[in-house]
């Protein structure tokens, strides 16, 4: 059982990326994902949250508006789409797979079984 974050690369202030959490051994649409992410420093911070039981779509207000996330469940991938990048959101984004049954908010690590290795996104002002 393995997740994978991808997508993560150096870009210009106001460029987009598209991040993706791929699943091995695990059926990601049975779970509940999560996008987290750690700067430098910083404690690992949580990004957004989507909901495999009820289509939910949650968002810090960090970065709501400019983060949308999607799927594609044939795939068995999921996508963080970050457009407008600032740097601060120089970061290793990490997504996380929850089961969606005993999941809160899933706004809180602890709420995470699954984790992938994260990916590194670095912004240039």
């Amino acid at each position: 059982v393995q997740l994978q974050a991808s997508g993560g690369g150096f870009v210009q202030a106001g460029e987009s990326l598209r991040l993706s959490c791929s699943g091995s051994g695990l059926t990601l649409e049975a779970f509940g994902i999560g996008w987290f992410r750690q700067a430098p420093g910083k404690q690992r911070e949580w990004v957004s949250y989507q909901g495999s039981r009820d289509g939910t779509r949650d968002y810090a207000d960090s970065v709501v508006g400019r983060f949308t996330v999607s799927e594609d469940v044939d795939d068995n991938t999921y996508y963080l789409q970050i457009h407008t990048l600032k740097a601060e959101d120089t970061a290793v984004y990490y997504c996380g797979a929850a089961n969606p049954w005993t999941i809160d908010a899933g706004r809180e690590e602890q709420e995470y079984g699954y984790w992938g290795q994260g990916t590194q996104v670095t912004v240039s002002s």
